[in-house]
């Protein structure tokens, strides 16, 4: 046995089946040991950053690691920016970066990074990187990255492996221990968290990680049924189960000044699986912080813990078990007609969407209304493509959930400019037939940046500013690009066209295309925003 049948056998063993790949010569002898295997399904992505993103989206949706193949120290840099979504999301993962022999490293060949080695590269967005110095190494390496992988919420694992590592000869795989614990609430925090949630002040319990998933959230509603609380969740949530019959929860707003209208009337917000709640960036002579400043923060759990076993913890504390959650009703909208609004997308998607779909949601602007009329739609898991806030990871995250769950519908709400990043994972969906619907929300803009240049601009906006903001010179034709990669495409302009082609491919099995060309006004927004950064 050598070292890649090693590590290969490690991985397998360790239950892991998918591998989303972009091989190059350091990663032969793995594509050689896949070609061979009944096991493992090998998916072919035509850039890194699809790579990395599609494994995240499968992450999240099969609730275990798929593995990468990364080619050397510029493959992983390709794909950094979906490893940070994945990373912020909580998402399992385990990367296989290939790489010069260790030998032939100190003679600088090409590959070779400037500044340092792949390893610290790594480590910038992994919660466990390593490097093998062995082909006896790299079997166990493999295994413990397939095993930590799978703590808490989820973890970034990332395997250096160098081709002598791969052809040497290995003693024999590794044998699969059993998963490594994760950490339970301490009873004193379930007794303490009970004494706030008793206090009588205003509440908000903040969830994000597992506790959006189904059996989180229904504990969620059973403890906010119980005590009054009022369910939160981030504002960036890696998944989320919504729609109708599903316990109610309400988003955290992104922008900054309505996050802070949001929790003006809070007391006390007990963290459950979320981070504390604070501006995706600063700005002069403002807050940083969501909250109001006499608000308490309180971590019940972390995504380090098991939050589904801190949540029920807690339920049996408050004696919460029967009590009955809030729920969303199903509200159908009305046919959109006219203009071809976000808001009249929205409406379309909470007609058509089927039953225990998944919606892929990187709608930037055009996001809020379409989130707020989806919220009434049929049961279906959400999954915000990047909850890191880097763009680019709507199209890979909704491959990834379609190769996890082929039997679900998957929708994918594509903001046009950020869908130029990964446009490769179009390929990919045709390639394997996956079952998705891909809606591109096109403004010719990156509309989002005319709001934060509102914030720093005096006067009107002048046409070199806007040059570096608008995608019209030329328009993209995404009916041309879906088309050219084998995906069935059509344009539409108003809502009467945008509802018939979604109508007609959600009842169609595989990838379908269909660019909607919006009509937006962010201008209520901007005078928002700008009204109460002057107040402040």
């Amino acid at each position: 046995m050598n070292g890649a049948q090693s590590l290969f056998k490690a991985l397998t063993e360790a239950g892991l089946d998918t591998c989303f790949a972009n091989p190059g010569t350091s990663e032969m002898q793995l594509v050689y040991e896949m070609g061979k295997s009944n096991t493992v399904r090998p998916i072919l992505c035509l850039q890194e950053n699809v790579v990395t993103g599609a494994a995240d989206g499968y992450g999240r949706m099969a609730g275990k690691p798929a593995f990468t193949l990364l080619h050397v120290g510029s493959g992983l840099a390709n794909g950094i920016a979906n490893l940070h979504n994945a990373g912020r999301g909580n998402t399992p993962m385990v990367n296989i970066v290939g790489a010069n022999a260790s030998y032939h490293q100190p003679n600088f060949p090409e590959h070779e990074l400037i500044g340092g080695k792949i390893t610290d590269l790594a480590r910038t967005v992994s919660h466990w990187a390593r490097e093998a110095k062995s082909a006896s190494e790299l079997g166990l390496l493999g295994a413990e990255a397939a095993r930590y992988a799978m703590t808490g919420s989820g973890k970034i694992c990332t395997l250096i492996a160098p081709t002598n590592c791969h052809w040497d000869p290995a003693p024999g795989a590794p044998v699969i221990g059993a998963p490594i614990a994760t950490p339970r609430v301490a009873p004193d925090t379930v007794a303490a968290t009970v004494e706030l949630l008793s206090n009588g002040r205003k509440t908000g319990l903040l969830l994000g990680a597992h506790a959006l998933h189904s059996e989180g959230l229904e504990l969620a509603g059973r403890i906010a049924a119980k005590t009054g609380a009022q369910l939160l969740a981030e504002t960036l949530p890696a998944r989320m189960v919504r729609g109708e019959g599903r316990v109610q929860v309400q988003l955290v707003p992104y922008f900054l000044e309505m996050a802070q209208f949001f929790f003006a009337e809070y007391e006390q917000i007990i963290l459950v699986g979320a981070l504390p709640p604070v501006s995706t960036f600063a700005y002069q002579h403002a807050s940083m912080h969501k909250v109001p400043e006499g608000c308490q923060l309180w971590s019940f759990a972390t995504a380090d813990h098991d939050v589904p076993a801190a949540l029920a913890d807690l339920v049996s504390a408050l004696a919460a078990g029967s009590a009955t959650p809030s729920r969303v009703p199903r509200v159908v909208a009305d046919k959109p007609a006219g203009e071809l609004t976000p808001k009249a997308m929205g409406q379309s998607v909470n007609l058509l969407l089927p039953e225990n779909a998944i919606v892929v949601d990187e709608g930037a602007t055009a996001g809020m209304d379409l989130f707020a009329e989806t919220v009434t739609a049929a049961q279906h898991d959400y999954l915000y493509a990047i909850p890191g806030a880097a763009i680019g990871g709507g199209l890979p995250v909704a491959l990834g959930a379609a190769i996890a769950c082929p039997d679900r519908k998957v929708l994918v709400l594509q903001a046009d400019g950020s869908g130029m990043y990964t446009n490769q994972a179009l390929w990919s969906m045709a390639h394997e037939d996956c079952d998705i619907t891909v809606v591109i929300l096109k403004n010719d803009s990156y509309a989002i940046l005319n709001v934060e240049l509102a914030r720093v601009r005096e006067g009107e906006a002048t046409p070199k500013m806007l040059s570096m903001l608008e995608l019209n010179r030329p328009s993209i034709d995404w009916v041309r690009i879906a088309e050219g990669m084998g995906v069935p495409a059509v344009a539409t302009a108003t809502a009467e066209e945008f509802h018939t082609a979604l109508e007609q491919a959600l009842a169609h099995k595989g990838p379908r295309l269909i660019e909607a060309t919006i009509v937006q006004n962010l201008q209520p927004v901007v005078d928002l925003i700008l009204s109460q950064s002057r107040s402040a």
